[in-house]
């Protein structure tokens, strides 16, 4: 078996009759480099990654996914699991190594009797909620309907229901997943203990997943939308803010940000100005929302577009402005307060954004998402207030310079103020020193978890969590 100290060997050192033998164990279809579509097969979300791998594996059962891990390891190839493909860092695809490309593994059922759903291992979230709102259920996930449910799952899962009914991982009751040694196991509170608090939060370090059980909670109809104001008001609309939000219902959530106006759906008064925003989502009673959101209107925003909607329609409000294959960088932190020189900072540089879909959004880790043990599951940050990402965005590769030392900048002035870590999800391939800043404390369990369950590290194409030496 090979160690993380080998040399990792290449697609092209194997030879075609061992590639051809793997082939003959696979239901699903090999790309490889001299496929006409490969450099299709290749691309993730994030057009700013350029990898070029030696095969891509797309899986359609579990038998599949084995064969792939299997294979890899025998190889000593470096492996990388594709699910929705949406991670920023684009932590789905390596460079000569070998894909797994999960999006064949699809299929949603609901279970009605004790609103749990079984989720594949390839679905993306909006086809979840397609599946699960004619019953009026909602698994709580992220804000854009494209996102994996295996990496966003996998990282924690915050989003516009976090504050009513906890991160993604608070709702997920059972795993299907392939080990590195090959195989099956199942994992929940009673199956496999120590995997199950790991997966909750690690990331894709321990295996590969092939389903998800979640619980799912009765969400039909929501209250949300945007409202806006100049950016010059950032101080005054940031301290009142963190005030407001921690006080909140559970019910109610709102994330604040500093964004441009891209253009349409936007009246044309707005196209190109910069904004300090808060894009709200209520799932309480419909006939208190008017009193609640009273102390929001009292702030005077030149721009309200909040109504009643369905809600995967609230999680696809975004998706039109995010098609796959802009540029993005990212960075992110955790925070516990908007001091005088975070709302400083926030100014800034929601005052200079370079791009239009360029943003900075800090979502309210408060509610139910804080009610949750720091220790419960390897999500240390229950006690911050905000998880922050500051992400640079644009259609044109030239535009990378830019987005991206803007990124940089923004982030290097907020570091200071912050907690330390950063939600997994948000980051890039940033460094042991910042994975493990963002487990704190959890970091060492779950190094003694991987030991057990992948000692030599097969899968590392991630935020990666060392085995314990």
């Amino acid at each position: 078996m090979s160690t993380t100290t080998e040399k990792k060997q290449t697609i092209k050192e194997l030879g075609n009759s061992l590639i051809e033998e793997f082939r003959s164990q696979l239901k699903g279809e090999i790309v490889q480099a001299s496929d006409p579509e490969y450099n299709e097969a290749r691309k993730v979300f994030n057009g700013m990654i350029n990898k070029h791998p030696g095969i891509i594996v797309y899986c359609e059962d579990v038998a599949d996914v084995m064969a792939c891990v299997n294979f890899g390891r025998e190889n000593s190839l470096l492996v990388a699991i594709r699910g929705g493909g949406h991670n920023g860092g684009g932590l789905g695809i390596c460079e000569e190594g070998l894909v797994i490309d999960l999006s064949g593994l699809k299929s949603v059922r609901v279970n009605l009797a004790d609103q749990t759903v079984r989720v594949g291992g390839g679905n993306l979230w909006g086809e979840v909620d397609h599946a699960t709102h004619p019953f009026g259920l909602a698994i709580p996930a992220g804000i854009i309907s494209s996102t994996g449910v295996a990496g966003l799952t996998l990282g924690g899962g915050v989003g516009h229901l976090s504050r009513k009914y906890g991160l993604t991982i608070d709702n997920l009751l059972e795993a299907d997943m392939v080990l590195a040694d090959g195989s099956f196991v199942t994992v929940n509170k009673d199956q496999n203990k120590d995997l199950f608090w790991a997966i909750r939060g690690g990331g894709g370090n321990f295996g590969v997943i092939t389903s998800f059980k979640f619980q799912a909670h009765p969400v039909s109809t929501v209250i949300g939308g945007p409202t806006l104001w100049p950016i010059e008001k950032t101080d005054e609309i940031m301290s009142w803010y963190h005030d407001f939000i921690s006080n909140a219902p559970d019910d109610l959530n709102g994330f604040i940000a500093t964004m441009v106006i891209p253009g349409p759906p936007f009246p044309e008064e707005l196209h190109n100005k910069m904004f300090c925003g808060i894009v709200w989502c209520y799932t309480g009673e419909p006939a208190e929302f008017d009193k609640l959101f009273q102390e929001v209107r009292d702030k005077n925003p030149i721009f309200e577009h909040v109504g009643e909607m369905p809600y995967p329609a609230i999680q696809t409000l975004f998706d039109g402005l995010f098609p796959s294959g802009l540029q993005w960088y990212w960075r992110a932190d955790f925070f516990n307060d908007f001091s005088e020189e975070v709302r400083a900072a926030h100014l800034k540089y929601g005052s200079s954004i370079p791009t239009p879909l360029s943003q900075m959004h800090l979502y309210p880790i408060t509610g139910a998402a804080s009610r949750v043990g720091n220790e419960d599951t390897p999500w240390a940050y229950r006690d911050a207030k905000y998880a922050g990402v500051i992400v640079g965005v644009s259609p044109e590769p030239e535009d990378a310079p830019k987005i991206t030392q803007w990124c940089k900048d923004y982030w290097e002035a907020l570091h200071p103020y912050s907690s330390g870590g950063a939600y997994s999800n948000f980051m890039m391939e940033e460094g042991q020193e910042r994975v493990q800043a963002s487990y704190k404390h959890n970091y060492d369990r779950l190094t003694e978890i991987k030991k057990t369950y992948d000692p030599n590290n097969l899968f590392r194409v991630n935020q990666n969590i060392k085995p314990k030496t």
